[in-house]
């Protein structure tokens, strides 16, 4: 056997193995002696029929499995000794001659492989990111605490609905009657909506709900029939105003405070002031953080300058996605892919650098996390810690999520590792400012 490597370029090898029939007849012995071992052959006992037989049969299987077994073997022991760093896995050159496959022939056969680079750069106090201090304004507390005592708020009944109000009738077409409709006016549509503003109680319009109300999962729900019944009725329905309601925010005081912060933990208006502020701090804070790792993720993919066999890489994308995604949307996503593959690059060096690793707790601790983020977006906070670990548990049973996780950890300690060893330059900021920063 003979193997010969051309160093296309620094990232892209060619290597082609010639194997000779020594180099794969043994082997193609052994397992036509094992395959008549095993044969079950009409007119023979099993294992008893001539190796001529077995040699028609299955020769041709047998040449195939073993030449593609030693040239397998040779390119694995080739990569290894050459220390190749390889990215996805090697192709059949595109200039790869067709063999013939007859036993006694020689075979050639060419791959392209292509490698990462090898990084080497200092993550030190010489690297400078600017991490953002965003001021609290007076403007953002007044809007933070008109929230809080909106979230606090609740539904009173008053005379005459607004855009903003929400009504409760009772809704009939004299062939279907739904009692006790709840409307929020500011989902219906736009140009039906003017019909529901201005109406109190006991005052009826005619609407057609197909207009008002488009969503049919919505609009079934309201008239309490199934999406499959919608088209069977007459959309024209009366709607008699039972109540008017509106959202009030709540009152700042002590029942106020309670129900935001639990009992005793505010008892004045400044202790309500310095809680905001602290909030607005924390929400800052987090903003922050996020754009410092924007920030540093660009600065070092920028200092690693990361070169990548992209042709290859394109070959090679189209082989393992074949009839799962075209060329064009190949094309279309390449871009965002070599982003995030070079970043993948440059964060494995910064966690081989600082000897950082992922741990199954990290990745659990990552799981009960998210679970509680999710159950926050929905406004459930405090949720018991067995739900959360339910939630976490069914998480680490799906593999695309446990993979999502790890990425999100490994993301999370080469930030930290960054952040622990550059200097950070502080930048007083505006919020306003921060939020048009690219």
């Amino acid at each position: 056997m003979n193997i010969t490597k051309n160093q296309i370029d620094d990232l892209n090898v060619q290597v082609t193995i010639s194997v000779a029939n020594e180099d794969y007849a043994e082997t193609v012995r052994k397992r036509l002696n094992e395959t008549k071992r095993k044969a079950d052959i009409r007119g023979f006992r099993k294992g008893m029929a001539p190796l001529s037989l077995i040699q028609r049969l299955y020769g041709d299987q047998a040449l195939y499995e073993a030449v593609n077994s030693v040239v397998s073997d040779a390119l694995n022991g080739f990569i290894k000794d050459e220390k190749l760093r390889v990215v996805g896995e090697p192709l059949a050159s595109e200039d790869q001659k067709e063999n013939e496959w007859k036993a006694g022939n020689d075979f050639e056969f060419k791959f392209d492989i292509a490698q990462t680079p090898e990084l080497k750069f200092e993550v030190s106090a010489d690297d400078k990111i600017p991490y953002y201090e965003i001021n609290v304004t007076k403007a953002a507390k007044e809007e933070m605490k008109k929230n809080m005592l909106s979230q606090a708020g609740s539904l009173e009944d008053v005379e005459k609905s607004t855009a903003e109000d929400y009504i409760i009738a009772d809704i009939s077409n004299g062939e279907h009657t739904a009692e006790g409709v709840y409307v929020s006016i500011k989902n219906v549509a736009e140009d039906v909506r003017p019909q529901f503003v201005g109406l109190k109680a006991d005052d009826k319009v005619i609407v057609n709900v197909n207009e008002a109300f488009t969503n049919e999962t919505d609009r079934a729900a309201m008239l309490k029939v199934g999406k499959d019944k919608l088209a069977t009725l007459n959309p024209e329905f009366t709607f008699t105003v039972v109540n008017v309601k509106s959202f009030v925010p709540a009152e700042e005081n002590q029942e106020t405070y309670d129900k935001l912060f639990g009992k005793d933990a505010v008892k004045s208006s400044e202790e309500f002031d310095a809680r905001i502020e602290q909030q607005i701090q924390s929400n800052h804070k987090q903003d922050a953080d996020y754009r410092f790792s924007l920030d540093a993720r660009k600065y070092f993919l920028d200092k690693a300058d990361v070169q990548l066999p992209e042709a290859f890489l394109k070959r090679w994308l189209a082989y393992v996605n074949e009839g799962k995604f075209t060329k064009e949307q190949i094309d279309e996503e390449f871009d965002g892919f070599l982003k995030d593959f070079r970043w993948q690059l440059v964060r494995g060096y910064i966690m081989q650098k600082f000897g950082l690793k992922v741990e199954d707790k990290d990745i659990h601790d990552a799981a009960v996390s998210y679970a509680a983020y999710q159950y926050a977006m929905y406004g459930m906070g405090n949720v018991p810690e067995n739900i959360l670990e339910d939630a976490a548990k069914s998480m680490l049973g799906d593999e695309r999520q446990v993979q999502r996780l790890e990425e999100q950890v490994e993301d999370n300690k080469a930030i930290n590792a960054i952040r622990e060893n550059v200097t950070l330059v502080t930048k007083k900021i505006s919020e306003e400012k921060f939020r048009e920063l690219k």
